[in-house]
């Protein structure tokens, strides 16, 4: 028998699912609204935008690791249809998350929940976007 080093986890088999990284898809109201707000307001950067028949219908957006596409609603599902409602996204960062707040709220955004800390450690507040998405951002 092979002797296993000591840290060595045992996997079922056949192998268990293993993610490398997670990139979401939101669909808006108002993707220049939507733009506007995770870009001036929260801080992400635009990596690409895409059109179609020379419309703008979605946009890519960065920060650090993390990738979020913003998509127009084509309304096919209807106008009025509710967005956001029971999901929600949470970043992690080791930037300073109070500075990070106060940044989003001088940009006109709305915390939900102000900084905090969390009994496992973590420093968290909540916003929310203009569609409903509800987006944690705390401590690494």
């Amino acid at each position: 028998m092979t002797a296993k080093p000591p840290n060595h986890v045992l996997r079922s088999e056949p192998q268990t699912f293993r993610a490398r990284s997670l990139s979401a898809s939101l669909t808006v109201a108002d993707l220049q609204r939507s733009l506007a707000w995770y870009r001036d307001t929260v801080g992400f950067v635009v990596e690409q935008e895409h059109e179609r028949d020379g419309a703008l219908r979605a946009v890519s957006l960065k920060a650090g690791d993390i990738r979020i596409l913003i998509n127009q609603d084509d309304g096919a599902k209807g106008w009025d249809r509710v967005k956001g409602e029971g999901f929600s996204l949470y970043f992690t960062t080791t930037q300073n998350v109070d500075e990070l707040a106060s940044h989003i709220e001088s940009n006109g955004g709305t915390l939900e929940a102000r900084p905090a800390d969390m009994p496992w450690g973590a420093r968290v507040f909540q916003v929310v976007d203009p569609d409903g998405f509800r987006i944690g951002i705390g401590s690494a």
